[in-house]
């Protein structure tokens, strides 16, 4: 799996990460949609990997994807940061056109 960030959505990376949460989480994000199978692929700044986890190709940050979460990515995504949010897509189509800088900076639940 490989994730590439364009210049824009690194910048913006740069400026909300913070010093204990260095490593960024492809998260499938099912809260609020009702069964575990509904839910949207998303980004979550994170303080740890899991024994679970699974690295992710980039060449920039560290990115991490839990092993069982990761049937809900695409093997080639790029994030993007377009009017005010990050925007994660695929050569297929976008999987998520608003993720929120709010909700990248909260972390993931798992």
């Amino acid at each position: 799996m490989k994730l590439r960030i364009t210049d824009e959505a690194k910048q913006q990376l740069e400026q909300i990460q913070e010093a204990g949460r260095p490593i960024l989480r492809l998260f499938y994000d099912t809260e609020g949609c009702g069964c575990g199978v509904n839910g949207l692929p998303t980004i979550r700044l994170e303080h740890e990997e899991r024994t679970t986890d699974e690295r992710v190709e980039n060449e920039d940050y560290p990115v991490i994807i839990d092993n069982q979460q990761a049937i809900f990515f695409k093997k080639d995504m790029k994030l993007d940061f377009v009017r005010g949010t990050f925007r994660l897509s695929s050569p297929d189509g976008i999987l998520n056109p608003i993720i929120p800088i709010k909700d990248v900076k909260e972390g993931a639940t798992i």
